[in-house]
Formats: C-alpha cells, structure tokens, sequence
C-alpha cells in the first residue's frame, strides 16, 4: 500500500489544512433589533440594478401591523407626508368610527357586532386603496392584525387590497405602548389589561417571516427611515408573504 511521504529530518511537519467555519444560519424573521443605548444598526439595502425602480418614487401599498400605541398612525402619517410620490394614509379606526349611531365601542367588549363593523371598514379600506392605485397614488394602512387569526386579518387584507400588500411589523415594548395608551382619549383608549394582552398576542409575529421593526427607542422620523430600509429590501427581493 502506498506510504505518505516521509518528512525530512530537521523539517517540520506541515500544518493540517484549516477549514473556515461554517457561515451562520440567516435571519429569516426580519426582525430589526434595537442595541441597548444605541440607533438600530440596519443591513445595508440590495443596490438597485439598472432599470429597476426606485423603491421611494415606487406606487406601493403598505399595511403598519402593530398593537394599540406601538405608534401606527403616527407612523403612517409621517412617512405619508414625506414621500416624493403621492401617497394617502388609511386608517382602518378612522374608517371604523364612520358609524356614529351604532359604533361597535371596542372598550365594550369584542363580539359579532363590533366583528361585522371590522370587516365592513377593512373592505371599505381595501376598496379605497384599490382605487388609489389605479390612479397611482401609494397608501399605507395600519391595522392591529392578530397573527392568530390570519385569515381574518392578513389574508383579508391581501384579499382586499390584492397580492402586492407590504405588511410591516411595529412592535416595541409594552412598558411604551402601555405609555402611549395613557395619552389617548375617548374610543382610542384602551385598559391597560387589554393593552397587554393585545401586545401578548402580537408577539405571535415573531418567526412569522414578516420583517418587525422595534420602535421602542424610535422617534417617528427615525421609524419611518427604517420603514423605508424594510420596504426597499422588499422590493429588490419580493418575500413570500
């Protein structure tokens, strides 16, 4: 049998090849962590290759997921505001207190009643969107969608704005939505028991594949650029959602 070959007196013995470690498995929940102290460190956006559109000058259609006071609205009308395309907020709690005699209150309790009111305001919603999209003009619409109940709340939306839908997570932590509540009044206003089970819930999100953006050190322009990253990312390289 053959033999390797003998190594020369006086010479040393060469080194065993080295192997480079194993790359790290990829983050596949689009979750953007927040550094203690610090700005949120974000993965640079896939170039955009020749040709291809400009994802801030792009028609879109963008759905804000996110408890009661993860700071949807204020969101969605900030990043509204600064688009260089025409783009319209829809808020589904505006649309839902469109009904004056006979508002479904939430703070009553959730049931077939205040069901039917959601659904007729998230088809209205969708109809709206449709129609400003024909025209070329972008929307984003905020919603508190339970990942519990996708057929409900996600798949409805898709089914009625269409397949192009962006949804974005906006989950910052309960101590700030729990602040944020305080401030509100009226109909907007929630319990804080209702509040923490609400932010319990969407923690389902976690691992769901949609990108989650935690605004808990955030102000409102600062979350809206992040917005802007995720939604560039997602047009470069479209997610199964």
């Amino acid at each position: 049998m053959p033999t390797s070959a003998p190594v020369a007196p006086g010479h040393p013995q060469p080194p065993a090849p080295r192997h480079a470690p194993a790359p790290p498995p990829p983050d596949t929940t689009g979750h953007v962590p927040l550094p203690p102290g610090g700005p949120v460190a974000m993965p640079p956006a896939p170039p955009v290759t020749a040709g291809a559109p400009d994802p801030a000058a792009t028609t879109l259609a963008v759905l804000l997921i996110g408890p009661a006071g993860a700071g949807k609205t204020s969101v969605a009308k900030y990043w509204a505001d600064h688009r260089r395309v025409p783009t319209a907020h829809i808020s589904l709690d505006d649309v839902r207190e469109w009904v004056r005699s006979g508002f479904a209150d939430p703070q009553s309790g959730w049931n077939d009643h205040s069901e039917a009111q959601y659904r007729l305001a998230r088809r209205t919603c969708g109809f709206a969107a449709r129609n400003f999209l024909a025209n070329n003009i972008s929307c984003i619409l905020d919603d508190a969608v339970f990942p519990d109940r996708p057929v409900v709340g996600l798949g409805g939306w898709k089914r009625h704005v269409g397949p192009g839908l962006l949804p974005v997570v906006l989950l910052p932590g309960l101590d700030i939505v729990l602040e944020r509540n305080a401030e509100r009044t009226g109909n907007r206003r929630l319990s804080d028991e209702e509040v923490a089970r609400i932010h319990g819930r969407m923690a389902g999100w976690y691992g769901s594949g949609l990108p989650i953006i935690d605004n808990s050190q955030l102000d409102v322009p600062g979350t809206a650029r992040i917005l802007d990253d995720v939604l560039a990312r997602a047009i470069a390289s479209p997610p199964a959602w």
